[in-house]
Formats: C-alpha cells, sequence, structure tokens
C-alpha cells in the first residue's frame, strides 16, 4: 500500500510539473498597431531646388493605415524645370498629385512600425511650356545660310496622366519620425501636348525622351500622428 501511495504521489509531482512546464512553454504577448496619418517631405526635390539653378520643386508625401498592412498613399507637389539642350531651351512649370496604395510586406516584432513596401499610384499633373529657344535643323548651313530660331512661345492648359509602380522603405528612427526613399517606374497613359511642341518633360513624371516609361526616386523624412490603436494577442513560444 505504502508503495502505491508513493507511486501515486511521484506521479502528481510529476503531472505538476509537466503543468508548469506546458505553462511556461506558451505565453501570450499583447502587439499594438497604431493606425494614424503619416505626413512628411521629399528631401530630394527640396535639397535639389538650392543646388540646381534650374530646378525649383516641393513634394509633400502622406499616408494612412486602413488595414494592419495597407496604406491609403498620395504626393503632390510642384515643379519648375528649365532644360537647356544645344539646340533647345525651355521651362515647364506645373503641379500634380498622385494617389493610390501601399502593401507592408515586412512583418514588425512587437512594437516595431517599420516598412518595407511596394504600392501602386495614379498620377495627374497640370502644366505649362515656355519655349525661350530653339534653333531649327538647317542642312545648308556649309552655304553660310543662318539656321532660324524662335523663342518666347508659351503652351498653356497642358496636362498627363500616368500610373507608377512603387516600392520603397520607411523606418522610424526616433519616436514617430521615419526616414524612407522609394523607387517608381512610370508609365504614361495619356499627354496633352502643345501644337508643334511637345512636353519633354512633365511634372510628377519628370523627362519623356526616351518614350512613355520613366523612372524616379524620393527621400523622404516623416512625422506619425496617432489616431488609435488595436492589440493583438500573439502565443510565443520559449
Amino acid at each position: 500500500m505504502r508503495r502505491i501511495l508513493t507511486f501515486i504521489g511521484s506521479l502528481c509531482v510529476l503531472l505538476g510539473g509537466l503543468s508548469a512546464s506546458a505553462q511556461e512553454t506558451v505565453q501570450d504577448s499583447i502587439k499594438t498597431h497604431r493606425y494614424g496619418l503619416r505626413v512628411g517631405v521629399d528631401l530630394f526635390k527640396l535639397s535639389r531646388s538650392f543646388y540646381e539653378k534650374d530646378y525649383k520643386g516641393l513634394e509633400l508625401v502622406g499616408d494612412y493605415r486602413i488595414a494592419k498592412s495597407y496604406y491609403i498613399a498620395a504626393e503632390i507637389g510642384n515643379e519648375n524645370k528649365t532644360v537647356d539642350d544645344p539646340q533647345l531651351n525651355f521651362t515647364t512649370k506645373g503641379t500634380y498629385i498622385r494617389g493610390g496604395f501601399n502593401y507592408n510586406a515586412y512583418e514588425n516584432w512587437l512594437d516595431m512600425e517599420n516598412l518595407i513596401y511596394v504600392g501602386l499610384r495614379y498620377g495627374v499633373s497640370s502644366f505649362s511650356q515656355t519655349l525661350n529657344h530653339y534653333t531649327v535643323y538647317n542642312r545648308n548651313h556649309y552655304l553660310g545660310i543662318e539656321p532660324q530660331t524662335a523663342s518666347g512661345e508659351k503652351f498653356s492648359g497642358l496636362s498627363a496622366q500616368w500610373a507608377e509602380f512603387v516600392a520603397g522603405v520607411n523606418a522610424k528612427v526616433y519616436n514617430n519620425i521615419y526616414v524612407g526613399f522609394s523607387l517608381r517606374v512610370n508609365k504614361l497613359i495619356s499627354n496633352k501636348k502643345p501644337r508643334n511642341f511637345d512636353n519633354l518633360y512633365i511634372p510628377g513624371f519628370h523627362r519623356t525622351y526616351d518614350g512613355d516609361f520613366g523612372v524616379g526616386l524620393n527621400y523622404t523624412v516623416s512625422y506619425f500622428i496617432p489616431i488609435y490603436k488595436t492589440k493583438q494577442k500573439i502565443e510565443v513560444q520559449k
């Protein structure tokens, strides 16, 4: 009888130890998801305005988190760009807006809030072109005949639309401050051109010399304004 009681006691101790071990193996951890608005500025365009005399530009960026991994995103900007080529000098002035979404493919640990994302945008630009100087190609220049030039003509009411694929990174560096960069690949969809001229530079899309495709970069600093939070219970194996 004593052996049976000893066996039952040992079994209870063993089961108690296994139960305690199981409780240590699985623990609940609470992960907080913050939702809100992030606003910032493109440092590339801003700094370029200081070191490049023929360029002035400003772009404001923003996104709003609507789900765990999805963000509504938009950019709005203004550009004033003069292109000076050997036979052509023109100035483009205009504004643009891009809207779309980002998908965050990065799984953050606990309270981290970094983004590695891909997204899509649709861009619209309204602008004007001023033909400052244009030299007409002349096959008879060797005869001493001077080429004809035209200048001062302005084309207003121009517009363009395009689609963009975006890939980028946004990293939280301090409290609610983020720095990031993105690469953009653009495809021109519509392009209202002036008569007897072409839109060689489109605000928000950039140069169009090489056809309907273009690329762009931006470097941003932004501030996150939290609006509300959600909590998610996560099981962590030890």
